[in-house]
């Protein structure tokens, strides 16, 4: 419905624009005074207020700040018998849509109301989707039950309300970009711009441009001025994934902007401001990186100012069997069929892999099983390494093989380190990869 109330002092002329306004389709309410329009304006959703500038109680001019603090969505039209510049100019800063004067602009209201009424509604889809944005990519809809995926949230939502830069680190595939946007979304920088940016996408000179961008023949296809992230995320948050894939001398000028907030464009002198959170994303050892002269020494402890680890799913076994069924859901209803149950030996396997692709493999491998199953997911509907994958983490070892004694070496350091991968293959002089092989294959968690 649009709904319109008309706030008036003079009965007659209110019951004639009501009568006008309601031939055009339009839903009326009325009101002789500013304290009853504001009642109905608690009680009803109105899209338009018609309200006229003197009134028994009060300004029109003031009563529009009233309405634009407590009812933002909704557009004011200010009627007046007698025309004031300076009334005007007030009512068009306090929000007002417009300022007509009766008699004169009579021909104007209609259009005006229908104008003001699809600007309404065009701003109230905005906060819809804005909404809807916000619930997408709240820490609540982050799936798992784990009490790894836990400890992560919780240093998320603790670094969340502030401005620091935030790392996160962890294998491809763990969730990087939604815990970045969930840290975005609730920040005070939530309903500002969140800006993405793989840096293993582009080569340097076009990377350079995304990032910075650039002035119109700066080089060769630069026909206009283009901007770049940086600009675009000014007073929200800057996502960089992939951040240990970009070239040096880029790191060096990424430095520059997080120490000034100044960047120049590619082809440009002048340098411009920019006020961004940034959030960086790797699954690179930058700590390792950097000391191997790979990765900027100062960058990296300019990026590590709270580092959060985003554990891989083989890590929080708990979290397979919630996230199982979300994506069951999910690609039941893509696929039109009804919601497909889970059997116990389609789970254990599941729950039995290693998942060197985490949760976007487990994603890709649902998708795949609900188009080749009928009613039930059982395990031969998986891939041929989830149905005959040999589990030999139970297997005994004998105490005096290789196997059982390098074991125990690697659970000494691991516990040594405190769970640190990364320094646990550092003091092992093994690589990360070759660990978390490791670590699976032996089953220390």
């Amino acid at each position: 419905m649009k709904n319109i109330l008309i706030i008036d002092d003079e009965e007659k002329l209110r019951g004639l624009l009501a009568r006008i306004v309601k031939s055009e389709g339009f839903e009326v309410l009325e009101a002789a005074d500013l304290k009853s329009g504001f009642k109905k304006l608690e009680q009803n959703d109105i899209d338009v207020v018609l309200c006229d500038v003197k009134l028994p109680d009060g300004n029109g001019v003031d009563f529009l700040e009233k309405v634009k603090t407590n009812f933002p969505l909704v557009e004011v039209i200010l009627l007046t018998a007698f025309g004031k510049i300076a009334d005007g100019v007030q009512a068009m800063k306090n929000g007002a849509f417009d300022y007509i004067v009766k008699g004169d602009d009579n021909d104007k209201i209609i259009p005006l109301l229908y104008k003001a009424f699809d600007k309404s509604q065009l701003q109230k889809k905005v906060k819809q989707l804005e909404k809807r944005i916000s619930e997408k990519y709240s820490f609540d809809t982050i799936i798992g039950k784990s009490k790894a995926l836990e400890q992560v949230i919780d240093l998320a939502k603790k670094v969340a309300k502030t401005d620091s830069t935030v790392l996160l680190t962890g294998e491809t595939g763990t969730g990087k970009e939604i815990f970045a946007q969930a840290i975005h979304e609730n920040s005070n920088r939530v309903g500002k711009s969140f800006v993405a940016l793989n840096c293993s996408t582009f080569s340097k000179e076009i990377l350079e441009s995304e990032l910075f961008g650039h002035k119109q023949g700066a080089f060769t296809g630069a026909l206009k001025d283009k901007k770049g992230f940086i600009e675009e995320a000014n007073g929200g948050t800057l996502f960089l994934d992939e951040i240990g894939e970009m070239p040096i001398d880029l790191q060096a000028k990424l430095l520059r902007v997080l120490e000034t907030n100044e960047y120049i464009p590619v082809g440009d002198t002048v340098p411009k401001k920019s006020n961004f959170r940034l959030i960086a994303a790797t699954n690179r050892d930058l700590k390792t990186e950097s000391e191997n002269h790979n990765f900027r020494s100062d960058l990296y402890f300019r990026l590590n100012i709270f580092e959060i680890i985003i554990p891989p799913l083989r890590e929080r076994v708990k979290d397979i069997s919630p996230l199982t069924s979300y994506f069951v859901k999910q690609f039941s209803i893509k696929s039109n069929k009804k919601v497909l149950h889970i059997s116990d030996d389609f789970l254990q396997k599941l729950e039995a892999y290693h998942w060197p692709g985490n949760v976007r493999e487990l994603k890709n491998i649902i998708e795949r099983s609900v188009i080749l199953a009928d009613d039930v997911l059982t395990s031969d509907v998986l891939p041929y390494d989830l149905q005959h994958r040999h589990d030999n983490s139970n297997k005994t070892m004998s105490a005096f093989s290789l196997q059982s004694i390098e074991k125990l070496h690697i659970q000494k350091v691991f516990n040594y380190t405190k769970g640190n991968k990364a320094e646990t293959a550092r003091l092992l002089e093994i690589g990360i990869a070759t660990l978390y092989r490791k670590l699976d294959e032996y089953n220390i968690h």
